[in-house]
Parts: C-alpha cells; structure tokens; sequence
C-alpha cells in the first residue's frame, strides 16, 4: 500500500486517536475500495454541524457502544465524508477542516480553495 497524502501533497497526517476515527479506524482519514462514503475530511466538530447532520439523518452525537462509537462533541476531530462535508458547506454550517489530515481524494469532492477557507492550519 503507497503512502497516502494530503491535500498539501504531504504524508496525511493523524486525525483523531480520541475519539479513534478513519474508515480503518487507524486515526486517519485514509480510504480504499470498500469506503463508499469517502470518510476523507478531517474536521473539527461544531455544534452548529453536529445538530445540521442529525437533522440530516446521521446522528454523530448519539454513543453507539454496540459499534465502539463514543458519540462525538464540538471540538472533536472526524473523518468525514467528503460528500456530507461539501453539502454542510452548501447549507453554510461546514466545520472547520485540518489539511494536513484531509485525504488528497477530498479534491475529487471539493476544491482545495473552499477547504482552504475552513482550514484550522492556515497556509498561504
């Protein structure tokens, strides 16, 4: 398996250890072929998001012990479907991204101007 990299064309970086996120649940926001929703987008949790995603069908806040999902709060980071990220960002509630974490393959989904714009490592 290549290494996988960034949306900065670096090595992608860790996400979340706590809570424990990824497809692979290895802390980053790697994917492959079986990853249909593309979890590619390492974001931050607002709550303005996580009430949006739940009105939306997918409640993130709610613990799923029989799935070792703690539920998640503001301020902790997820990989994120691409396609839920860039609908967030349609509705204006997209939350804050990490893009050295963030999968090269979100490009696919979503430019690198608009993640830029919600970016919490700042680059020029």
């Amino acid at each position: 398996m290549s290494q996988a990299s960034n949306v900065l064309g670096g090595k992608l970086e860790q996400c979340s250890t706590a809570p424990l996120t990824g497809y692979y649940r290895d802390g980053c926001c790697n994917t492959g072929g079986g990853d249909f929703g593309a979890h590619v987008i390492c974001a931050q949790m607002t709550e303005e998001f996580l009430t949006y995603t739940q009105l939306k069908g997918n409640d993130l806040s709610t613990p799923a012990p029989n799935y070792g999902f703690p539920g998640l709060k503001s301020g902790d980071r997820w990989c994120l479907c691409a396609s839920r990220w860039k609908e967030a960002l349609d509705d204006g509630v997209a939350p804050p991204v990490v893009l050295s974490a963030t999968h090269a393959s979100s490009l696919e989904y979503v430019s690198f101007a608009e993640l830029q714009k919600h970016a919490l490592d700042l680059v020029e």
